[in-house]
């Protein structure tokens, strides 16, 4: 039997059970919230009744956290003047459902107007703990394997299932990872702001973790091929795929942009033969670069150009908006096809076993400072935001020696025979000096 509802000396508040229920109007209707104590009830209808009066009133949301955010993913265009790319769009699918849902949505239950920064400061604490993040891993892992047996045993094989989860599991996500996690948590908040179904953004001013980041020395630097690894690399990778390798090395291009090529992308002839990037291939999607700075031209050089040609003429896809590496068929090439048959195989005969496609790029960046290119101009040919950006990336590849000790002999000989004269002290020699000046 429900609580009878009791009278408080309040106007509007009235006690049932062990809850105090506030009674207002506003919007047109009646409404009414609960709260524990008689000091919640008063704030709150205080509250209530200035947003009221002031115009500012908003209904709180009674959707289900998931339940706006999955609507809000598929609609949502960003909030630059550049939109909002699709590839994004996947990432901000997969990151909502594999951490946001099974937090806001299924672990502690939130509506969308419940979310508070607590619970925000929570998701942050449990995106952290290694062991937490483990447990999610091989839950996914076995929600994945209950999805592939139905399909295993119509084909008549049988679903291998994900071993148990060991009791010493972990699973570590990086700072990066975590800030991307919480992006489309944030935007999808943001709009719920905007459009009025929740009051405040509980992300705003969220603590992100920031750790010291151990470098591994063979693992995470930033590492360029030698003259002589590029050469062995070249010289052991399979015939078909050794233009497309030299082209990465010589221009920097991303793996993205460079299998999104096309012959059209390629200037050949004329006095300043170059790469127009203006597209890359992300996730099966052609996009444009994120940025403007990726929009670029970049230089070829004549003995490059010719083999371009070369190519161009022994290829059964030589069309302007043909692909100028495809596959046999004449489709895009899979990165992780090339990096499994193309890439691998080379690098261990180059004696560069942990060599990848970017590692060109970063030989390419080597290079260019080698051959006394300012930052400002490698900025410019990589496509990066910010020439800070390619210091803080390359700045352990340049020479830290001294150079030689400066003299200032040719410069000084350069200066004005007027100034010549002038000793060091600034005063003009007394036989130079007027007569009358000089019986001062």
């Amino acid at each position: 039997m429900a609580a009878a509802t009791e009278k408080t000396r309040y106007a509007g508040i009235y006690k049932r059970g062990s809850r105090y229920v506030v009674r207002y109007r506003a919007g047109g209707r009646n409404r009414s919230e609960a709260v524990r104590t008689l000091e919640q009830a008063r704030k709150l209808k205080r509250s209530r009744e200035s947003a009221r009066d002031s115009g500012e009133f908003q209904e709180s949301s009674r959707l289900a956290f998931r339940e706006y955010a999955e609507k809000w993913v598929e609609r949502y265009q960003g909030t630059g003047r550049r939109g909002f790319r699709e590839s994004t769009r996947d990432d901000y699918r997969r990151l909502l459902r594999d951490f946001a849902y099974p937090f806001f949505d299924e672990r502690l239950g939130r509506r969308l107007s419940e979310v508070t920064p607590s619970d925000v400061a929570e998701f942050l604490g449990w995106l952290g703990d290694p062991r937490a993040m483990a447990e999610l891993e091989h839950r996914h892992a076995v929600e994945r394997h209950s999805a592939r047996v139905e399909d295993a045993e119509a084909e008549g094989r049988r679903a291998k299932p994900p071993e148990p989860l060991a009791e010493d599991a972990r699973r570590e996500l990086s700072d990066s990872t975590i800030r991307n996690v919480l992006n489309p948590v944030r935007a999808c908040l943001a709009t719920a702001v905007r459009e009025g179904k929740v009051r405040h953004n509980p992300t705003s001013g969220a603590t992100l973790p920031h750790r010291e980041r151990v470098r591994d020395e063979d693992g995470e630097e930033v590492r360029a091929l030698t003259r002589e690894q590029l050469a062995a690399f070249l010289a052991v990778v399979h015939p078909r795929h050794r233009t497309m390798l030299r082209l990465l090395a010589a221009t920097g291009l991303r793996v993205s942009e460079l299998i999104a090529l096309e012959w059209r992308h390629l200037r050949l002839d004329g006095s300043e033969p170059c790469v127009r990037v203006r597209r890359a291939l992300v996730r099966g999607r052609v996009e444009p670069p994120k940025s403007r700075h990726g929009r670029r031209d970049v230089p070829l050089d004549a003995e490059l150009v010719s083999e371009l040609r070369r190519h161009r003429q022994a290829s059964e896809w030589p069309g302007d908006e043909d692909l100028v590496f495809p596959s046999l068929s004449g489709t895009p090439l899979n990165p992780e096809n090339l990096r499994r048959d193309v890439i691998r195989p080379a690098r261990e005969e180059a004696g560069a076993p942990w060599a990848g496609f970017h590692t060109f790029r970063h030989t390419c960046a080597a290079i260019l400072f080698e051959r006394g290119f300012n930052v400002k101009q490698v900025q410019k040919w990589l496509g990066h935001h910010s020439p800070s950006f390619t210091l803080d990336t390359y700045v352990h590849l340049l020479d830290e020696r001294l150079p030689e000790p400066v003299s200032l002999r040719d410069e000084l000989a350069r200066q004005p025979a007027e100034l010549a004269t002038v000793p060091s002290d600034g005063l003009v020699p007394a036989e130079d000096q007027d007569p009358a000046e000089r019986t001062r």
